[in-house]
C-alpha cells in the first residue's frame, strides 16, 4: 500500500517536500504506524508540534465536543474557546492582548506588520527596519522569508522585502552596531531552531533587551518552536531575566492542528485597530477549544517538568555517546530541543534511523535535531541511543 500511495501522492501534491518513503497511517503517544504495520518511535514530533503525542484521547474529546456545537462564524463575532484561550495566554505570560491566526508564519507576518504600525502611529515613520539574527528561520510567508536570515531559504524569490538587516547570532555588539534611527524592531529565536539547534550564550539575551530599551527598539520573540513547554519552561523567555515586547507562538498550541497567536503588551498591542490585520480562520472554535486543553493538560499533568526531566537524561545519554563517538563534534539544547552536531552528514544517520524504527531530524546539513513529543519515557530515550550507538560504531 505503501508504494500505490507514494505514486499516486507524487502524480497530485506540489513537490515542496522531499518526503521519506513511508506513508503515516496511526499513532498513539509516541508511537507511529505506518500503512505496512510499522512501527516507529517519534522523534520529530511532526516539527516540535505534538507536545503530547499523538491521538491524545482528552484533545479528542475537546474537539469532538466543540465541532459538535460549532466549527466556524469567523471574527465578526464571539466566540467562547476563543476568549477563554486568549485569557489563559495572558494569565500566563508577560502579553495583555492575543491575535489568532493559522500558523506560525501568520504569527511572525502580524507581529512586522504590527511594529511597523505601532512606530507609524507614532509619527515615527522612519522607523521600519527589523533586525534579525544569521541563520534564523521566521517562516515562508513573504515578509518572513525576507526576515529568515538563510539564504538557501531566500534563494529564488528575488527581490525579497526590504527593510530587515542582520547580525550574528550571540554577538551583542554586532547588534549595536546594527541599530539606528531607522530600526524598530528586533526579531530574534531563543534557541535557532532550523538553523542548527543554537543556544544563546549567558548574559546574551539579557544583553539584547537592554540594547533595546536604550535605543527605544521594540523586542520580538518568536517562540513558534520554542514555545509551549518545548525547552523545559511555558515560554523560553522564561529561562532568561528579560520578557519581550511581542510573543509568537504556533506548533505546539494546537498539537497538531493549525493555530498561531501573536501576543503583545497592551501599548504595543493598541496600534492594531478594527481593519488593521485579519484572519478568517484565526481562532475558530473547533481550534482553540482543543489548544485549551492542550494547555491545560499540559499544566494538569506536570508536563513541564517532565520535559526537564527527560531533556536533562537524553542531554546526559547524548553526551556519552560523544565520549565513545568521534563523528559527534557537540551536543547542545534546552529541555526536549536537543542537537548534535556531526562530522559527518547526517542525512545517512536518520535514514538508518528510521529503518530501525526510529524517526529523527537533520537541519543544516550535519545537526541531528530531536524534538519528541514532551511525554517521551526514559525506555523510548534509550532505545533510540541504542540505535545511535549501533549506527556510529559503523563510523568508527
Amino acid at each position: 500500500m505503501n508504494n500505490d500511495i507514494i505514486s499516486r501522492a507524487d502524480t497530485v501534491i506540489a513537490t515542496t517536500y522531499k518526503r521519506f518513503p513511508i506513508v503515516i497511517e496511526s499513532g498513539r503517544g509516541c508511537t507511529l504506524w505506518d500503512t505496512e504495520g510499522r512501527k516507529y518511535t517519534d522523534f520529530v514530533a511532526g516539527i516540535a508540534v505534538c507536545c503530547l503525542g499523538h491521538a491524545v484521547p482528552e484533545i479528542a474529546r475537546a474537539l469532538s465536543r466543540q465541532a459538535e456545537r460549532l466549527f466556524h462564524v469567523s471574527n465578526l463575532y464571539y466566540t467562547v474557546p476563543q476568549v477563554e484561550l486568549a485569557e489563559w495566554l495572558v494569565k500566563h505570560s508577560f502579553a495583555d492582548r492575543v491575535f489568532f491566526c493559522n500558523s506560525g508564519a501568520e504569527a511572525n507576518e502580524a507581529a512586522i506588520k504590527l511594529v511597523r504600525k505601532y512606530f507609524n502611529d507614532r509619527k515615527e515613520t522612519g522607523r521600519h527596519r527589523i533586525i534579525a539574527m544569521e541563520q534564523s528561520f521566521h517562516g515562508r510567508t513573504f515578509a518572513t522569508l525576507s526576515a529568515t536570515g538563510q539564504e538557501k531559504i531566500r534563494k529564488g524569490f528575488d527581490p525579497i522585502l526590504t527593510g530587515f538587516d542582520f547580525v550574528p547570532f550571540n554577538d551583542v555588539e554586532a547588534l549595536k552596531r546594527q541599530i539606528n534611527e531607522d530600526t524598530c524592531a528586533v526579531m530574534i529565536e531563543a534557541v535557532q531552531g532550523e538553523g542548527g539547534v543554537r543556544c544563546p550564550s549567558p548574559g546574551y539575551i539579557e544583553g539584547v533587551r537592554k540594547t533595546c530599551d536604550e535605543t527605544g527598539t521594540l523586542l520580538i520573540f518568536d517562540e513558534v518552536q520554542t514555545g509551549i513547554g518545548r525547552t523545559g519552561r511555558l515560554f523560553a523567555y522564561e529561562h532568561f531575566d528579560v520578557t519581550p515586547d511581542i510573543m509568537t507562538l504556533a506548533k505546539a498550541l494546537g498539537n497538531g492542528l493549525p493555530i498561531g497567536a501573536m501576543t503583545a503588551r497592551e501599548e504595543i498591542a493598541r496600534a492594531f485597530q478594527p481593519g488593521s490585520h485579519a484572519s478568517t480562520f484565526g481562532g475558530t472554535p473547533v481550534i482553540t477549544a482543543a489548544a485549551l486543553e492542550v494547555l491545560r493538560t499540559i499544566e494538569r499533568e506536570n508536563v513541564l517538568g517532565h520535559c526537564r526531566e527527560m531533556g536533562q537524561y537524553f542531554k546526559a545519554q547524548l553526551k556519552d555517546l560523544q565520549k565513545r563517538h568521534s563523528v559527534i563534534a557537540e551536543v547542545r539544547g534546552l529541555g526536549l530541543m536537543l542537537g548534535m552536531t556531526l562530522t559527518i552528514e547526517g542525512m545517512p544517520v536518520v535514514q538508518a534511523c528510521m529503518e530501525k524504527g526510529f524517526l529523527i531530524n537533520c537541519t543544516q546539513e550535519k545537526v541531528l535535531r530531536f524534538v519528541p513529543p514532551l511525554v517521551i519515557s526514559k525506555a523510548e530515550i534509550d532505545g533510540l541511543i541504542a540505535c545511535l550507538d549501533g549506527i556510529f560504531q559503523g563510523y568508527s
